[in-house]
Order: C-alpha cells, then sequence, then structure tokens
C-alpha cells in the first residue's frame, strides 16, 4: 500500500489487486490481431462504466456472449500509422468552416451493379446506443456505428490502440468524444479549425416516405416545411415535413425526374428530366407549370437556382452543356461547357458555381462564365458535388472517394480527403447541426464522416444506392433518397 492512499475494505483490495492482475494480462496481449476485455459482474463493481445492451442497435457494435468488445470506428491509417499502445492517440487537426447546403445526386449504379439484398432495418431503427449507467446511478448514450454490426477497424494496430482506449481512459464515453471533437477544441471553430460535436449528438431515422419506383433526387425548401423528391416514375412530390404527408404531385415530365430544386428566396421549384427539359413551379400552387425550358441535346442532369438573382436558373446536360435560363423571359441567357453531372452554385455569394464533370470539378465565375480553376485527384467520375451553407467550403464525391476544398479565384486547396474502405461513395452533404460532419451516401449505408478528427461512422439506411441527400438548416432534418423506393428522413 502506498503512502497516502486510503486503505481499502478487503474486498476492494482484493478487487483491486485482480484488476491489476487483469490490467498485466492485457498488456501482455497488446501485440495480438485482436484485444478482448471481459466485463465481469465484479469488475463493473469499481469500473466507471458497466456496459449493458439496450434495445435495437442498427449498425452498432455488439457486445459477444464472451464479453469481448468490437469497435465500430473507422481511424484515419489513411493518413498516419496509429501506434501500438496505451497512450491515447492525439486528434488530426485541420482547418475551416462547414454545415450543409442543398443536396447530392445520382443517376445510380450501372447495369452490372450487385444486386440488392433485403435488409433487417426497419423504420424508427435509431442509431442508439448502449446505456453507461455511472456509479451515481445516471446514464450517458454511447455512438457507435458499423457497418454490419461487430464494426472491424481498418487494421488491427488501429483495433488495438482504439481498443486501449475504452479501458484505459477509465470512460467509454470519453471515447466516443474521440470521435465527436478532438481535445482542446474550441466550440466556436468549424470545419477546418476544430469543430465541435456534443455528447449529445444522435442520428436516428425519424420516418420512412414510400415510392412506386426509385427515388433520384430530393431537396428541401429554404423554411425547411416542404421536401420535394423525384424519380423513375415521372413525377415530383411535395411532401409536408410536419406531417409526414404528400401535399401534391407534379406530373408534366415524360420520363424520369433527375433533380429537384428548390428556390432559397421565393416559393418556386425546378425540376430537370431525361426528358432534356427543365420546368419551373409554383411550389405554393403547383398544379401546373409555370415554365418549361428546352434546348438541350440529352438528358439535363441537374438545376439550381442562383441565390441571389432571383431570375436566373442554370441546368446541365449528359453532353457536358450548361444553359442559364431566365425565369422571367423564359428564354435562355448563356450557354457554356463544363459541367456532366451536376451544378451547384455558391450558396450566400453566388459568386461561383461548382460543376461536376467526369473525373474532376469545374469552378466558374457566374458572370464571366470563365472557367477559374479546375479540381482535379478523382480517380473516378464523380457524381456529386455541395457547398456547406456558408459558400467556404466544397465537398466533392466519387465512387472510392471524398474531397473537401476551399479557396477563392484560380486558388483552390483540398483541405480534407477520405478513401472509402468498401463503401461505394455516391452523395453527400453539409450535416445541418454539426458542421465538421460530412454524411455521405453509399451503396445501402450511411457514413458519418467527422473532418476534425477524420474518422468515420457507418450505419445501415436502405436496400440499394442512396442516390441522394438533402438537409433542412431550419428543421435539422437530413433526407436520403434511395434506389430501394423509399425517402428516409434523419435527425
Amino acid at each position: 500500500m502506498q503512502v497516502g492512499c486510503t486503505v481499502l475494505p478487503r474486498g476492494d483490495a482484493d478487487m483491486l489487486m485482480k484488476l491489476q492482475q487483469q490490467q498485466v494480462q492485457n498488456d501482455n496481449q497488446q501485440q495480438q490481431q485482436y484485444l478482448q476485455h471481459p466485463l465481469s459482474s465484479q469488475q463493473s463493481q469499481n469500473s466507471n462504466h458497466h456496459l449493458h445492451q439496450q434495445g435495437k442497435m442498427v449498425g452498432a457494435g455488439s457486445i459477444p456472449a464472451d464479453g469481448s468488445m468490437s469497435n465500430t470506428f473507422h481511424g484515419n491509417d489513411q493518413a498516419s500509422k496509429t501506434q501500438i499502445g496505451r497512450k491515447r492517440k492525439q486528434p488530426v487537426s485541420s482547418s475551416g468552416p462547414a454545415n450543409s447546403s442543398g443536396t447530392a445526386n445520382t443517376t445510380g449504379p450501372s447495369p452490372s451493379s450487385a444486386p440488392s439484398t433485403p435488409s433487417t432495418h426497419t423504420p424508427g431503427d435509431a442509431i442508439s446506443m448502449p446505456t453507461l449507467p455511472h456509479n451515481g446511478g445516471s446514464s450517458k448514450s454511447l455512438l457507435m456505428f458499423g457497418s454490419d454490426g461487430v464494426g472491424s477497424l481498418t487494421s488491427a494496430p488501429n483495433q488495438l490502440a482504439d481498443m486501449d482506449r475504452f479501458v484505459d481512459d477509465g470512460s467509454l464515453d470519453d471515447n466516443v468524444e474521440s470521435f465527436l471533437s478532438p481535445d482542446g477544441a474550441d466550440p466556436r471553430d468549424t470545419v477546418g479549425q476544430g469543430g465541435h460535436v456534443n455528447k449529445g449528438f444522435t442520428f436516428s431515422e425519424i420516418q420512412l416516405l414510400p415510392a412506386s419506383t426509385k427515388v433520384e433526387c430530393c431537396h428541401f425548401s429554404s423554411d425547411g416545411k416542404l421536401l420535394a423528391t423525384g424519380g423513375h416514375d415521372k413525377k415530383a412530390v411535395l411532401w409536408c415535413t410536419k406531417s409526414f404527408t404528400m401535399k401534391s404531385t407534379l406530373e408534366e415530365h415524360s420520363q424520369m425526374i433527375t433533380d429537384v430544386r428548390f428556390s432559397p428566396s421565393m416559393p418556386r421549384l425546378a425540376t430537370s428530366s431525361a426528358d432534356k427539359t427543365v420546368r419551373v413551379w409554383d411550389a405554393d400552387n403547383p398544379g401546373y407549370s409555370l415554365r418549361t425550358f428546352s434546348g438541350h441535346s440529352a438528358i439535363v442532369k441537374s438545376v439550381d437556382f442562383h441565390p441571389n438573382k432571383e431570375d436566373l436558373i442554370c441546368s446541365c446536360d449528359a453532353n457536358g452543356e450548361i444553359r442559364y435560363w431566365s425565369i422571367t423571359n423564359g428564354s435562355i441567357a448563356k450557354v457554356f461547357k463544363g459541367g456532366m453531372t451536376q451544378v451547384r452554385f455558391q450558396p450566400r455569394h453566388g459568386r461561383y458555381l461548382a460543376a461536376a464533370a467526369e473525373k474532376s470539378v469545374s469552378i466558374f465565375d457566374v458572370d464571366t462564365q470563365v472557367c477559374r480553376a479546375k479540381l482535379l485527384g478523382h480517380k473516378n467520375h464523380v457524381s456529386s458535388v455541395c457547398w456547406d451553407p456558408s459558400g467556404r467550403y466544397l465537398a466533392s464525391v466519387s465512387e472510392d472517394l471524398v474531397k473537401v476544398w476551399t479557396g477563392s479565384g484560380s486558388t483552390w486547396d483540398c483541405i480534407h480527403e477520405w478513401s472509402s474502405n468498401g463503401s461505394q461513395f455516391h452523395s453527400c452533404v453539409f450535416h445541418p447541426t454539426y458542421p465538421p460532419l460530412l454524411v455521405i451516401g453509399c451503396y445501402k449505408s450511411l457514413d458519418l464522416w467527422n473532418m476534425t478528427v477524420n474518422k468515420v461512422m457507418t450505419l445501415a439506411a436502405h436496400d440499394n444506392v442512396i442516390a441522394a441527400l438533402a438537409v433542412s438548416n431550419v428543421t435539422g432534418l437530413v433526407a436520403s433518397a434511395s434506389h430501394d423506393n423509399c425517402v428516409k428522413l434523419w435527425k
């Protein structure tokens, strides 16, 4: 017994000796390919937490019968290898703010894509987590996401190091905090400078909206009261986000809907279609379209409203042609090349237009249509781009890579990057409440990427490709549109 230490009752002293012996055994096992931490009923009496499985967990880490724990956190050994040891890993720092603006959609997988399989996920399942009772009786929520209920790590060294942190830190909550925010992070900082995510962060499915066919696109109105969706049934549907009921159906297109976008300043909705047209609707009275724009020579893949110029909308087609249209005159304003998959105006300022085509993203000056920068680095087709609400950050997604950019004029830098570990990325949005998180739509799953600490949490979400994502910064809702014939709302 060390001097100055409180003398423990015999039962507790015996327990301490058992814990010390267990610690020595754990130390001897650090070089193994996996690590187990038995949680016996005796140990839980003096440890900080006792892990208790509660309710159904979708995509959550599992606790086998033998008491061993499997980690669901995917660490960043893409940029640096984690050392095996008992020292707490230091968070990865980065720089700048983020949140979400708009949606990200794609026309989905090729005919050769793997067929979908039935999902075990049911509506209303939360990304909940095991309850962790404290000695005082209070409990906190632990967020653990995994793609298959087991949650494998990208490497054995990462698993060893992260599992050590579960025990050595003395708190499972603190380990979750390492995903949500780095040590010493300033809550005022956002994407690049240590954005803060509170312990109380949750993300769960709150509603399923059925569709008759594959859903390609979705977008929230600026006040968050409406959600527009569109897909292979040639219809755009308006949903009330308060009652989760269908408000109206827009049925003038003759082929599938490829994109839907609300105006940020007026009750207007634009739709693009494989029928080579763009239509503008009154969102309050959508019985018929106000304008129909024809002239594209191929499938119109994307459409967007300018944030400040209420008369201006932009569209792009599969041949790479970008068109500006005047809503007031019902005529074409400009035609230029450079966008084949998706076009998105910079929010707030509207100075730039981001256009995805093949393996790059072009940044155009909105007024002059001059390409100021071309963002390179993707090895595969870029399927989606999205800005954060401030207009300072732009995310681009290809099947195996997500990049986050910032810049102005001709100077743009990639400040964050995440490579796929088996997932097939398709779409993305910045989380509406927690700026450091980028929500990535994959094949059947959603990845929540914390750019500050460069870690990803994965959850099972759909039975097929998540073709589009949208967020409302007013309600905090996230919408995911999928080829499994439904749209889900998350919060």
